[in-house]
């Protein structure tokens, strides 16, 4: 996940730093990848008490949806890619952590602690920093015009990126009722799925498909280097979601959280060594105002685990103390138990789409 991730990124500059100008193609590969998820989910239903989710017009259509979104999220993230430098891109790009914090809050009903709201109001400011100090960064070849669309493209995928993971908790609740590691890669998998027909659509209308061949050999790298490009961007995207579910698999929620986190700061350094981004002192501030903010939010998330766990505790002991009090007693306990099981649905770390 640390390294598939800010892999996918690197290549997907690379491809227009070195020549590539096809911006539904490199859209394209963030979905072309998806047989790899189909694939995940074989092991799973070769256990016996494993089966596929029963499809319901309704889930199909909420899949068909988000994959939707996710063809758009993607594009606009492709476009912003082509203007920007990755590190910066990247930073910018931290600012759908904000977004999925306020649409949690408005669609799922999520409370927001103090430590979140901290978080929105710091990663918002790191990102007025990029803003103000744009200029610095510019690519000789890229227009001021060019630079302030590739910008609002950016934090406008990042929205469209919260949203999306909201939707996908929304699912959950609607339609599943219960999230377990198969559940989410079938999730992962149709959503890719629709994104990658939606995004193959965008390809043939606009001919990139058609032009790959001539665009090849004006590649600087050479046209062997091309399609290599074009190819392991869709493979170490596909394996970072994979890197995302098997985390909450062998780990936690939280933990998928803050390596999402952690990939941001890896990712912006990675574009200084790689490609030669620049770095200046605005930039470094945006960094750590960002990584400022993903650890805020990450201690509040912490902080209200341990307040369920304790609330949890004092409730089971309480209710084991009254439970001596006759079979009225148990019977409210018994239904107490059962009212909190009916909530099965936990917040997904993971996510369907992505900065590619």
């Amino acid at each position: 996940m640390l390294t598939a991730f800010p892999a996918s990124g690197i290549l997907s500059r690379l491809y227009y730093q070195d020549g590539g100008q096809r911006r539904w193609l490199v859209a394209w590969t963030a979905v072309a990848g998806w047989p790899l998820a189909a694939l995940a989910l074989l092991p799973f239903y070769l256990q016996k008490d494993t089966h596929p989710t029963r499809p319901t017009w309704g889930l199909l259509l909420a899949y068909a949806f988000l994959g939707l979104l996710s063809a758009a999220d993607n594009l606009m993230y492709s476009w912003a890619y082509s203007y920007m430098p990755l590190s910066t891109a990247s930073l910018v790009a931290a600012s759908s952590l904000a977004f999925t914090a306020f649409f949690a809050f408005c669609l799922v009903g999520k409370r927001l602690n103090a430590f979140t709201i901290n978080s929105v109001g710091v990663i918002t400011a790191a990102t007025v920093i990029l803003a103000l100090d744009s200029s610095s960064d510019r690519p000789a070849s890229v227009t001021r015009r060019q630079y302030a669309v590739g910008f609002i493209l950016d934090i406008a995928a990042s929205a469209l990126h919260g949203l999306i993971f909201a939707l996908s908790e929304l699912v959950f609740i609607r339609f599943l009722g219960r999230e377990s590691t198969h559940v989410i890669l079938e999730q992962q998998t149709m959503v890719a799925l629709f994104g990658f027909v939606f995004t193959s659509i965008g390809v043939l209308k606009s001919g990139d498909f058609s032009t790959m061949k001539a665009e090849s050999k004006k590649f600087l790298l050479g046209p062997t280097a091309y399609y290599m490009v074009l190819i392991w961007s869709a493979v170490s995207y596909q394996v970072g979601i994979l890197g995302s579910v098997a985390i909450l698999y062998c780990a936690s929620t939280l933990l998928a959280g803050v390596l999402n986190a952690v990939r941001v700061p890896i990712t912006s350094i990675a574009a200084v060594i790689f490609l030669n981004d620049p770095m200046n002192g605005f930039k470094v501030l945006s960094l750590l105002l960002t990584a400022w903010g993903f650890g805020s939010y990450v201690y509040g998330e912490v902080k209200d685990a341990q307040s369920r766990k304790e609330g949890g505790d004092n409730s089971r002991s309480k209710c084991n103390d009254e439970s001596v009090e006759g079979l009225r007693a148990d019977q409210e306990l018994s239904s107490n138990l059962y009212n909190k099981d009916m909530v099965p649905v936990k917040r997904m770390s993971g996510g369907q789409s992505g900065n590619i």
